[in-house]
């Protein structure tokens, strides 16, 4: 039997912090903002001596900076606050440019919300070449979210699983959660998303999606994205579920065809009213 791995009832938990964890993470990231511009200790006195206008101008980085950060989740968040998002897959351990490059123009003109690629920072900056969507790298090792934050992804996630179950890895939740936790100190403040593990054969998938779909979304009050075997057809009914979203990766990574890539993520695209782009004729060409 032929199984689609970590597509297979897949939801994806796109994680804020709570009303209480807010509050308390916002008093403490201007608190940090702060500290990190300030002097040594060594040196803070000298440093209170100065002129306040000499002072000024780091506060105002700190306070231009947090703007940045905040527009930068905004732009990132949005497509999932209207509940229409739709994220390209390329796939966990898929490094070859060529087919990432693929991947992301179908994204990028097919009229996808968001591009989700293997954590390597050259393939980021490769799409960063190719798109202004919001990058997603996806990996299963917390310590290397960082290279690939620092070559600008906008978003991380912890999965897809579906390349270890061939070699008969498995994710307990207890290890998902562990990952999670590690990730989410090393960075705090950066849009993360959890996949929730499941194998099901390819031709089962879709039904316990959209179920899936609809008890999860019930249950937390973060979004959650929905992906397994969606299509243009299915793809709706999982945001009529509760899903802020959908994924789509083998729909259009098997694809050999760049045209047939962009037809597919325009078809799904449409189908959850997002709107059209227009797309060069020169398709056939991929850069990278």
């Amino acid at each position: 039997m032929t199984y689609v791995r970590s597509f297979s009832c897949v939801v994806q938990s796109y994680l804020f912090p709570s009303k209480k964890h807010f509050s308390r993470g916002a008093t403490m990231a201007a608190a940090g903002s702060l500290g990190l511009l300030q002097a040594p200790s060594s040196f803070t006195a000298a440093a209170a001596s100065r002129p306040a206008s000499r002072r000024a101008p780091r506060a105002l980085f700190a306070v231009r900076a947090s703007a940045a950060a905040d527009a930068t989740k905004d732009a990132v968040l949005k497509a999932f606050r209207e509940k229409r998002a739709l994220k390209i897959i390329s796939g966990l351990q898929n490094f070859d440019r060529s087919s990432v490059a693929s991947v992301v123009s179908a994204a990028d003109k097919g009229g996808a919300t968001h591009v989700d690629i293997a954590c390597d920072q050259d393939l980021v900056k490769l799409a960063l070449e190719l798109t202004s969507l919001p990058i997603c790298v996806s990996s299963v090792d917390p310590s290397a979210f960082h290279s690939a934050v620092e070559a600008g992804a906008k978003m991380i996630e912890i999965g897809n699983y579906d390349s270890f179950y061939d070699t008969g890895i498995e994710f307990s939740s207890e290890k998902i959660l562990k990952l999670t936790r590690e990730t989410r100190k090393m960075l705090p403040d950066i849009t993360l998303s959890v996949t929730v593990p499941h194998t099901l054969s390819l031709s089962d998938q879709a039904t316990p999606t959209l179920a899936a779909a609809y008890s999860i979304s019930r249950a937390v009050t973060i979004p959650v994205m929905c992906a397994s075997g969606l299509s243009s057809v299915t793809a709706p009914m999982a945001v009529t579920a509760g899903a802020a979203g959908v994924g789509v990766g083998s729909a259009v990574n098997k694809l050999n065809d760049i045209v047939a890539m962009v037809a597919e993520v325009k078809s799904i695209a449409e189908a959850l009213g997002l709107p059209s782009r227009n797309v060069s004729s020169n398709l056939r060409t991929v850069h990278h």
